[in-house]
């Protein structure tokens, strides 16, 4: 019934879906865009802010900068931060090559993202990474403690459970989303291409279960020294509250920030106390 009750909540056409589309639309007039070639692709990434901290944005799965982070790159402080997004290779405006999903994508999706703030002159840097986006975050984090600064992630988790595997599977088919809840990525890829990448990125996070424990990266989890702040939404139909509590205990010295009201996409729907919540611990 549990996942019943998921499922539902998942394709309700809501107020919640309409943030997603909206944020695509909240760009700022002094944005920079283009493309660094990285690891034998070329990446596409947004530039805002002037700060002396700079800020790595960390899409989820199949995310982009223009899909995901509209809030974050707008209203940002640009005088403390300097923002980056960044389209992982093979999603949003950094295709081609197609997207696949070997066995180590979160792995290449991490050392994608560092390398790409290296390649842009930044030598220090703090990481901000939703769903996907946060596990990709917490592997950077651990491969590269002399880089980061400092991390938020929220909606992510360090292993794959049968329960997750379930809901997974439940949304293999995009033909039962709502229209609302499909149509910011159709709009990036075209109806059929996301039906198809998303069924492949269903198989790609599947593989897990397979490994011990189910583990994404449970093991790295103690090799993190920067200050951590995970945050969690209490209503998040795709994130069990079992994730961020195991996160808060492996990851030393790390915080948990309970949204009471947050679902998944708590940063787009309460953007406002998203960020001054993120600007605070970043500015620490």
């Amino acid at each position: 019934m549990a996942f019943l009750w998921t499922l539902k909540r998942l394709f309700k056409c809501s107020r919640e879906t309409r943030t997603i589309v909206e944020a695509s639309r909240l760009y700022c007039s002094s944005m920079s865009s283009g493309r660094q070639h990285v690891n034998g692709v070329d990446l596409y990434y947004e530039q805002t802010g002037r700060g002396k901290h700079a800020v790595l944005l960390l899409p989820g799965a199949l995310g982009s900068t223009k899909t995901d982070f509209g809030p974050q790159l707008k209203s940002l402080n640009k005088e403390s931060f300097t923002v980056v997004g960044w389209d992982p290779r093979g999603y949003g405006q950094s295709r081609p090559p197609d997207r696949d999903f070997p066995a180590d994508f979160f792995e290449r999706d991490a050392k994608d993202g560092v390398d790409l703030m290296k390649t842009l002159g930044f030598k220090k840097f703090s990481l901000l990474g939703w769903s996907d986006g946060g596990i990709t975050a917490l592997i950077a984090a651990a491969r590269n403690p002399e880089l980061i600064n400092k991390m938020v992630v929220w909606g992510s988790n360090a292993f794959v459970s049968k329960d997750d595997l379930k809901l997974y599977n439940m949304v293999r088919d995009v033909s039962k989303w709502s229209t609302r809840m499909r149509q910011p990525m159709e709009e990036v890829y075209g109806a059929q291409e996301f039906a198809k990448i998303w069924e492949s990125w269903v198989d790609g996070i599947a593989q897990f279960i397979n490994r011990p424990e189910g583990s994404i990266c449970m093991e790295l989890l103690p090799l993190i020294r920067c200050p951590t702040l995970i945050i969690h939404g209490e209503k998040d139909p795709m994130v069990p509250s079992f994730h961020p509590h195991y996160l808060h205990k492996n990851i030393k010295g790390s915080r948990l920030h309970l949204m009471p009201e947050g679902k998944h996409n708590l940063h787009l729907k309460y953007a406002e106390e998203f960020n001054k919540l993120v600007e605070d611990f970043l500015e620490e």
